[in-house]
C-alpha cells in the first residue's frame, strides 16, 4: 500500500428509507419514498452520470423497496397526481390573494416535480432506477438499518451483515470491494470480528471525542482487520448543523407549509426566490471547499459524510450545492476522491486500544436508540431476537418471522420515536413487527410476512450459527 502525503477529500452519501413500502402514504409512510426520489435520488443520479466522483451507499432496505412490485408505479401516480394537483390548487389560492412571489414559488417548486417525473420515466423505461443508482454504488450497509451494537447475538448481528451483503452482490454483481456503512455509524469493537468475517473491509466510525488534532484524518486499522474510517465532524457540521449553510435566510424554509403542504418561503420569511438561493449555494460551495483545503493543509483524508435525503429533500438547494463543490474543488485544486480509491493510498495507523461505543448520534453513544424515552423498544427488540434465535435452532423459523425480526430491529423507529419526527409512527411500526414475529413464532409457516418485499435473500440459517 503506497502512502501520500496529499490531501484528498472523500464525499460519501448514505442512501437509506426506512421500510414504508405499504406501510402508510401521508402524513406518514410511502411518501418519504416518492420525495427523496423526486428530491433526492434523481438529483444525485444526473451528478454521478455526469462522472461525479462521489461514494455512493444504497442500504439494502431502500433497494428492496426500489424493486419492490409496482411501487414504482405508485411514485408516478403521486407525482403525476397528487403533486401535480395540490400545487394547482395552492397557485390558485394565492393568485387570489394577490401573492405574486409565493405564486412564482409554488411554479418554481411544480416545475421541479414535473423534471422529476420525466426523468423518472425516461429512467425506469431504460434500466430502472434501482440498476441506474446501482450502477455507481461501491458500499452497501446491514439488512435493515439496525443498530449492531444494541442486538443481543453474534447470530443476530451476522443475519442482518449477510442478509445486506448477500443482496448488494445478487443486485449489483460480485465486484464489491468491501466497504459496509456502519447504521448509524454505531460502532463497537466486538464487531470487527463479525465485519471481517462478512466481507466487510472498511467501515466509517464517529470518532469526533475519541481522536484528538488531525486523528480523525487517517483510517484506523482495527485489530481483527477491517479498517475503520473516521468521518469529519467538523467538516459535516458546516452544512449538518443548526449554525450550518441550510440556514441560510435565501434559502427555502423546509418548515413553512401552504395549505396542500409545498413549501413557498424563505428561511427569512419572504417568498422563495430559486436564483437568490443558487447564489447562496454558490457562496458555500465556494466556502465549503475552501474550509476543506484548509483542513488538509498538512495532507490526510477528509471523509464528509451526510445522509443523501439532506440534500434535496430536506435541503432543498443541496444538489446545486453539491455540483458546485465539484466544479469548485477542481477550480481551487482540491482533490474530490471516491473513498474505495483513497483507501489504497492512505496508510492506516493502528486503532487506538480500547476504543469505545460510538455512533453519529447526538451524544456520540447509543443513546438516541437507548435512553429512556426508547428503551422499551431496545429491549423488545433483543428479546424478540432471542427468541428467534431460540427457534432458529430448534428448527422452526421460518421467513415470515426473519423478516419480520429484521424489520423490528431497524434503527429508524426509535429515531423517530427519540427524536419526535413521527412519534405515534416509529412505536407503532416497531409494535406491529413485535407482534406479527410472535405470531409467526406462533404458527410458523402459516401466512406470508407482511414485509413481502423486505431482505428476499435473508436466511433463518444464519440464526442458527454459534455467536
Amino acid at each position: 500500500m503506497n502512502g501520500t502525503d496529499a490531501g484528498e477529500l472523500a464525499i460519501v452519501l448514505h442512501s437509506h428509507m426506512p421500510y414504508v413500502e405499504g406501510f402508510g402514504t401521508w402524513p406518514f409512510g410511502e411518501e418519504w419514498l416518492w420525495e427523496s426520489i423526486a428530491t433526492s435520488y434523481l438529483p444525485l443520479l444526473e451528478l454521478l452520470d455526469a462522472g461525479a466522483p462521489l461514494t455512493l451507499s444504497l442500504t439494502p432496505v431502500l433497494c428492496d423497496q426500489l424493486e419492490a412490485p409496482g411501487a414504482l408505479a405508485r411514485c408516478d401516480a403521486f407525482l403525476t397526481g397528487i403533486r401535480v394537483e395540490s400545487h394547482r390548487r395552492d397557485i390558485a389560492t394565492a393568485a387570489r390573494a394577490g401573492d405574486g412571489g409565493v405564486v412564482a414559488a409554488l411554479e418554481h417548486s411544480a416545475a421541479r416535480y414535473a423534471w422529476a417525473r420525466e426523468r423518472l420515466a425516461a429512467v425506469s423505461g431504460a434500466e430502472g432506477l434501482l440498476a441506474a443508482l446501482g450502477a455507481h454504488a461501491s458500499w452497501t450497509s446491514s439488512a435493515t438499518h439496525a443498530v449492531l451494537p444494541l442486538l443481543a447475538t453474534g447470530a443476530g448481528v451476522r443475519l442482518q451483515l449477510r442478509a445486506g451483503i448477500d443482496a448488494h452482490r445478487a443486485r449489483f454483481g460480485a465486484g464489491w470491494g468491501g466497504g459496509l456503512w456502519l447504521p448509524e455509524c454505531a460502532y463497537a469493537p466486538w464487531l470487527d470480528r463479525l465485519l471481517e468475517e462478512a466481507g466487510a473491509r472498511a467501515a466509517c466510525v464517529d470518532l469526533t471525542d475519541v481522536l484528538a488534532g488531525d486523528g480523525q484524518l487517517r483510517p484506523l486499522r482495527s485489530p481483527a482487520g477491517p479498517l475503520l474510517v473516521p468521518i469529519d465532524r467538523a467538516t459535516i457540521e458546516l452544512v449538518w448543523s443548526r449554525g450550518g449553510y441550510p440556514g441560510d435566510p435565501r434559502y427555502r424554509d423546509y418548515h413553512a407549509f401552504t395549505q396542500h403542504r409545498h413549501r413557498a418561503w424563505s428561511n427569512d420569511g419572504m417568498p422563495y426566490e430559486p436564483a437568490r438561493a443558487a447564489a447562496a449555494a454558490h457562496e458555500h460551495a465556494a466556502d465549503f471547499v475552501a474550509r476543506v483545503r484548509e483542513r488538509l493543509a498538512g495532507g490526510g483524508l477528509c471523509v464528509f459524510a451526510v445522509d443523501t435525503e439532506l440534500l434535496g429533500d430536506w435541503w432543498h438547494e443541496g444538489p446545486i450545492w453539491l455540483a458546485a463543490v465539484i466544479d469548485e474543488a477542481d477550480r481551487q485544486g482540491l482533490p474530490i476522491v471516491r473513498l474505495d480509491d483513497a483507501l489504497t493510498r492512505h496508510v492506516p495507523v493502528p486503532a487506538p486500544v480500547d476504543l469505545p461505543v460510538t455512533s453519529w448520534g447526538t451524544p456520540r453513544d447509543l443513546t438516541t436508540w437507548s435512553a429512556p424515552p426508547v428503551a422499551g423498544m431496545a429491549w423488545d427488540a433483543r428479546d424478540a431476537e432471542l427468541r428467534a434465535v431460540a427457534a432458529a435452532r430448534a428448527g422452526t423459523l421460518d421467513a415470515r418471522a426473519t423478516r419480520e425480526l429484521l424489520a423490528l430491529q431497524s434503527s429508524d423507529w426509535a429515531f423517530l420515536v427519540s427524536q419526535r419526527l413521527a412519534e405515534p409512527y416509529g412505536r407503532e411500526r416497531a409494535a406491529l413487527h413485535r407482534a406479527a414475529l410472535d405470531a409467526a413464532l406462533d404458527a410458523p409457516g402459516e401466512h406470508e410476512p407482511g414485509v413481502r418485499h423486505l431482505a428476499p435473500r435473508a436466511s433463518p440459517g444464519a440464526l442458527c450459527e454459534p455467536a
